[in-house]
C-alpha cells in the first residue's frame, strides 16, 4: 500500500492531461491503484442496464479516476497549487504543509 500526498476532502488541481487546469474536491482515493476520483473532473459516460422496475437504464455521466501524479493540492491559505511537505509538530503529530506559505494543510 502506497502513501499518497492527497486525501479525501482535499481541493486539488489537475496539472496534465485533457482536464489540465480544472479544480475539484477529492471524493475517493485508491492507494493500491495510485488513483483518485475528483468531483467534476474527468467525466466519463457509463452504460447502465436497468436493474428492477424502479431503476432506469441508460447512459450515466460520472467522474472517472485520475492518477495521483497528475494532481496537486491547492493550499487553502495562499490559494496556489503546491507541493506537499511533511513535518513533525511539537506535540508529535506528522502534518502536511504548503511549500509556498509553510502553513499546515
Amino acid at each position: 500500500m502506497k502513501t499518497l500526498h492527497i486525501k479525501k476532502g482535499d481541493t486539488v488541481q489537475v496539472i496534465s492531461g485533457n482536464s489540465k487546469g480544472q479544480k475539484g474536491k477529492v471524493l475517493e482515493v485508491s492507494p493500491s491503484e495510485g488513483k483518485a476520483i475528483v468531483e467534476g473532473v474527468h467525466i466519463v459516460t457509463k452504460h447502465v442496464k436497468p436493474r428492477g422496475p424502479q431503476q432506469q437504464g441508460g447512459m450515466v455521466k460520472t467522474p472517472g479516476p485520475l492518477y495521483v501524479s497528475k494532481l496537486m493540492i491547492v493550499c487553502s491559505k495562499c490559494g496556489k497549487p503546491t507541493r506537499v511537505g511533511y513535518r513533525i509538530e511539537a506535540d508529535g503529530k506528522k502534518v502536511r504543509y504548503c511549500k509556498h506559505c509553510k502553513e499546515s494543510i
